[in-house]
């Protein structure tokens, strides 16, 4: 199955942006007030967002496009630049409105200190030119991801999974926010634990969730519905079936960017030919890989045949 990967064409669309870091060291606490000062040693700038999500798939060796905007800033040039090594086919559209998203983080002895974010969203035209090139786009792709970090880049959604699903094309969307109607039609959506339960409410049992999720895909006419637990694992609800996969027993170094890992591995192993059981195995493995390394990470074709 894992050879078949190559073969498959991925198309993601969301929210990218780029994050840097500062890695250094604390010796001392600052004269000016009671925090930590950090000498810095060195910086790394990753792919971040529905990038990260792309950098993951096409480190399984899918064939991957990217569709989202940037602003004409140097953040914006260093995604073009890091997507184009990486093999990622992407279409930025650049808004001279806006500042490209960047994370940055200060991180002292594998340990994260500060986040400071830069974002603003981007303008309707730009949005528009996007929608036309994703209708042209979606006919040559096998597989649809739509990431939504809520950051304005997903305005319209719906119309992208009725444009896709109208194409034939499997739609896996990792939702943002509590109002998941713009979801309908999706073939799959992938929320943490956090995420539905600001949706559905709260439960108390396996069965109570899975209520609560086959009500939610009932309303939305979804397939199926991936929900990450954390330390509980996985558990994916399709039709009548319910496969849960039980979290991998390592050390937890680094969540972020552990739901682009899974929601990347699930598409590409779906467009392979797999089925629910076996995909969401193989996601539930490379999460377990890609926690126990520092930031948005990635796993790769050959650690994953390893660990499986």
């Amino acid at each position: 199955m894992l050879e078949k990967l190559s073969q498959v064409r991925l198309l993601v669309v969301g929210d990218v942006m780029l994050d840097r870091y500062w890695f250094g060291e604390v010796n001392r606490i600052s004269p000016e007030a009671p925090v930590p000062v950090v000498k810095v040693e060195r910086s790394e700038e990753r792919l971040g967002g529905a990038a990260n999500v792309a950098r993951n798939a096409g480190a399984l060796g899918a064939q991957t496009a990217l569709l989202s905007v940037v602003g004409d800033d140097d953040a914006g040039r260093a995604l073009q630049r890091l997507l184009n090594e990486g093999g990622i086919a992407a279409g930025l559209h650049v808004d001279r409105d806006i500042d490209t998203i960047v994370k940055l983080r200060v991180v002292a002895r594998q340990q994260q200190l500060l986040r400071i974010d830069f974002e603003t969203p981007p303008s309707h035209e730009i949005l528009l030119a996007k929608l036309a090139e994703f209708e042209k786009r979606v006919n040559e792709c096998d597989v649809v991801i739509l990431s939504d970090y809520g950051k304005g880049g997903l305005t319209h959604i719906s119309e992208m999974i009725r444009l896709a699903r109208t194409a034939g094309k499997p739609v896996l969307v990792d939702p943002k926010g509590d109002e998941w109607g713009k979801y309908a039609g999706a073939t799959v959506i992938t929320p943490n634990r956090s995420e539905l339960r600001e949706v559905v409410g709260r439960w108390s049992s396996d069965e109570e969730l899975a209520a609560k999720a086959g009500k939610l895909r009932a309303d939305l006419g979804l397939d199926a519905l991936l929900v990450t637990r954390s330390e509980e694992g996985m558990t994916l609800f399709a039709g009548t079936e319910v496969h849960h996969q039980p979290a991998q027993a390592r050390e937890v170094f680094d969540v972020s960017g552990a739901g682009d890992t899974v929601i990347a591995t699930l598409a590409v192993m779906l467009a392979a030919g797999a089925g629910w059981s076996e995909a969401i195995r193989v996601a539930n493995v490379a999460a377990g890989i890609v926690v126990g390394k520092l930031g948005t990470a990635v796993v790769s074709r050959e650690e994953l045949a390893a660990a499986l």
